[in-house]
């Protein structure tokens, strides 16, 4: 393989140097999310939309908890995964067990609280320790949390921002016709959509089904790591934006240093469900520039197990082909050689 070959899988420790790039290129740069630590918010979402100037996907939920997006699309940069489940995330508290919620939840409690408002009459809002208060407004308590902690079910909601992968060996830019994705000095990937030519390749090569085709004009669209701005010596938009760092953006293996760390942090405060998707450089893309720290199976947020490179096979694909075509002209040949000497 020469020094710039392109190669389709396995390790590659330098995908913008394999692509092209001069030795004294940037280093690769990535996204790590840390699902645990995500609120919600979407200010992802906003963010890349502002600063991309990507169109709206349409404002009406789906169904599916506050998810108004569903997933990654030509319009949809990033998307903010929302998860219900009836499930308790390690050995987490909600710091409501043995405290009364409604009556007085324990014997003790209903003492205090009886004592302390002895001497308080009846002024507004003396009775609130001891007798439930019906205001007519609908109920905020937690899942379970209407008579104490003896009936609480386990309750957590997950969320993850996802995003484009940014993959190491990435199919949608060897199967591109055009040159309308290329691979960036940072190791990322990008779409030119004035080069791209709306044949829709790339979106039937990605294995994650991030990138897609706007219908109003047929160009693919994906996330571009906020090229423009790395190339200022700025962080993206949506790691900018993010309020509790669970996206955060750098180098890619100072991020993945980072991510073992947190990993093992989880594992020690009693969540063994924890796990990283994308981080390992020997899985079926190569691994990602942009990976994450998952509490479940990656199947429950929406990606697929074990995404492997499309153009994975493509090297021995052309070579089977070459040889079959030529055993073609072989067989062709000898057809003609045998009837000339009739």
């Amino acid at each position: 393989m020469s020094e710039h070959e392109n190669s389709f899988f396995g390790p590659l420790a330098d995908p913008a140097g394999d692509a092209g790039h001069p030795e004294d290129h940037p280093p690769r740069v990535g996204f790590f999310t840390d699902t645990s630590v995500c609120i919600g918010c979407k200010a992802c979402e906003v963010a890349c939309k502002e600063w991309n100037d990507v169109p709206a996907d349409g404002f009406d939920l789906l169904g599916m908890s506050y998810d108004n997006t569903g997933s990654l699309g030509a319009s949809t940069w990033r998307h903010v995964a929302f998860i219900e489940q009836d499930l308790r995330l390690g050995d987490q508290d909600s710091g409501l067990v043995g405290l009364p919620t409604g009556p007085s939840g324990t014997e003790t409690t209903r003492e205090v609280v009886a004592e302390a408002l002895h001497d308080a009459g009846h002024r507004a809002g003396a009775e609130l320790g001891t007798e439930p208060v019906d205001l007519g407004f609908p109920s905020f308590d937690l899942p379970g949390a209407g008579s104490g902690a003896e009936t609480r079910t386990d309750f957590r909601w997950l969320m993850s921002s996802d995003v484009c992968k940014h993959c190491t060996h990435a199919a949608c830019l060897d199967v591109c016709p055009t040159g309308a994705l290329f691979r960036t000095e940072f190791g990322t990937v990008v779409v030119q959509p004035d080069i791209c030519n709306g044949c829709g390749y790339c979106v039937s090569a990605c294995p994650y089904g991030v990138i897609d085709r706007r219908p109003d004009d047929g160009r693919a669209w994906k996330c571009t790591m906020c090229y423009d701005r790395l190339k200022g010596g700025l962080e993206p938009a949506c790691a900018k934006a993010c309020p509790t760092d669970s996206i955060q953006f750098g180098v890619l293996d100072e991020l993945r240093e980072r991510a073992d760390a947190r990993l093992e942090q989880l594992h020690e405060a009693g969540v063994p469900e924890a796990r990283l998707y994308g981080r390992d450089p020997d899985d079926g893309v190569g691994g990602d520039g942009a990976f994450f720290l998952l509490l479940d199976e990656p199947e429950v947020y929406g990606l697929p197990p074990d995404p492997v490179v499309t153009t994975r096979d493509l090297g021995s694909m052309w070579k089977h082909a070459a040889v079959a075509a030529g055993m073609m002209v072989a067989a062709s040949a000898a057809v003609f050689v045998k009837g000339g000497r009739r």
